[in-house]
């Protein structure tokens, strides 16, 4: 009954939510939450790029915990973790698809299947759209899954598991993959590891959906650093990581012809002297390629830095509070003039304007209230033809 009384609630809520007047501006964002309970899942508001106006998110899908999302490059799809421990009795989470209509916002579950691997915490496509990838932090491993032509997540295609330990018997006692990125010529799919201090460099063949490590396999960070995620440059040139321990950035130039990474800056995310607990956790490079923006958590701020276009080393810019605590992921509308922020502790969002010469940071408004919000993405609204 729980489960139909939702379905009721998010499709009258689709209904009103599309009645409101719309722009060609106007964008869907969509929120998960990292909860597993009744009216907990995904949340929708209206964003317009050209004024900054945000709604209120409001509850559209009962999932759990879909901490971390993405959105088929065709806008009708959307695939989530779904980070839990346990999936129909055996130690994996799973994987969930949706449809999603850009004209209403409501969403309708497709499939699931299962992860791998316990505790999935990423989830990515590569650069066709037809395989999906998961990083599964708890379970210590890795799969990606071909795409049937409905959208549902079909068959898997490849599956690794990591082995050993790392250097902070706290935190590394096992392997941790925690994000899956396709490098921009697909042929490579990189994983950075928290639990072995390592990036992990596997060659990633479409015509299948098969991986193989690559030669070399990997590429080290500092021991104890824990790598977290990472982001390429538009140029493809650079590969930037964040360490989720050491609240660094460590830099790396990428060679797409051999699969390598050669470091060449780390730069702290912090400010000089910081001597609080801190974890960072997101870490992208603007569209225009020209600035880096990642979060701190327990600092509870958003890094800002400058890229160096001839060698595409960091300068520091700012820093700028998230008016919350432990930020987690964030976004960026599809113009690249906003910044929108999840303050996951206390429960609220946070938008900033880019300002596009310098790479800094205003607020804008007043920080909008949201249950949980963990991940973060737009979707240009698009209305049905009649």
């Amino acid at each position: 009954m729980t489960t139909i009384l939702a379905r009721l609630f998010a499709l009258a809520l689709a209904v009103t939510l599309a009645a409101l007047p719309a722009t060609p501006k106007d964008m869907w964002v969509f929120f998960g939450t990292n909860v597993d309970q009744p009216g907990h899942g995904f949340s929708v508001a209206r964003f317009n790029t050209r004024t900054g106006a945000l709604t209120k998110p409001e509850f559209v899908q009962q999932s759990a915990n879909p901490a971390f999302f993405v959105i088929s490059p065709d806008g009708r799809h959307i695939y989530t973790v779904n980070e839990v421990n346990t999936y129909q009795g055996q130690p994996t989470g799973f994987l969930s698809a949706y449809t999603v209509d850009p004209a209403t916002a409501h969403m309708t579950l497709i499939n699931e299947q299962p992860s791998g691997g316990a505790g999935p915490a990423y989830i990515s496509l590569d650069r066709t759209g037809h395989y999906l990838f998961t990083a599964n932090y708890a379970g210590s491993s890795l799969s990606a899954f071909a795409l049937n032509p409905d959208g549902s997540i079909g068959k898997r295609t490849a599956f690794f598991q990591h082995t050993g330990s790392g250097f902070n018997p706290a935190r590394q006692k096992a392997p941790h993959p925690h994000s899956i990125r396709m490098d921009p010529t697909n042929h490579f799919a990189l994983v950075p590891d928290l639990g072995l201090d390592k990036i992990f460099i596997y060659r990633f063949d479409a015509s299948d959906g098969s991986l193989t490590p690559n030669d070399p396999p990997f590429v080290t960070v500092a021991p104890g650093a824990g790598p977290r995620h990472l982001d390429f440059d538009p140029a493809g040139r650079m590969v930037y990581v964040m360490t989720e321990m050491a609240s660094e950035v460590a830099v790396f130039a990428w060679d797409s012809s051999h699969g390598s990474l050669t470091e060449v800056q780390t730069i702290s995310s912090l400010p000089e002297g910081f001597t609080g607990k801190n974890t960072s956790a997101e870490i992208r490079v603007h569209p225009s390629g020209r600035f880096l923006y990642c979060t701190n958590r327990g600092d509870d701020s958003i890094a800002v830095f400058k890229v160096n276009p001839a060698d595409g080393h960091l300068t520091f810019v700012e820093r700028v509070p998230t008016q919350g605590k432990l930020p987690r992921n964030f976004d960026f509308d599809p113009t690249g003039h906003w910044l929108l922020v999840a303050n996951y502790d206390s429960d609220n969002v946070v938008l900033f304007k880019i300002d596009l010469h310098t790479g800094k940071l205003t607020p804008h408004g007043v920080p909008v209230s949201a249950p949980d919000p963990f991940g973060v993405r737009f979707l240009p609204i698009v209305h049905a033809k009649h």
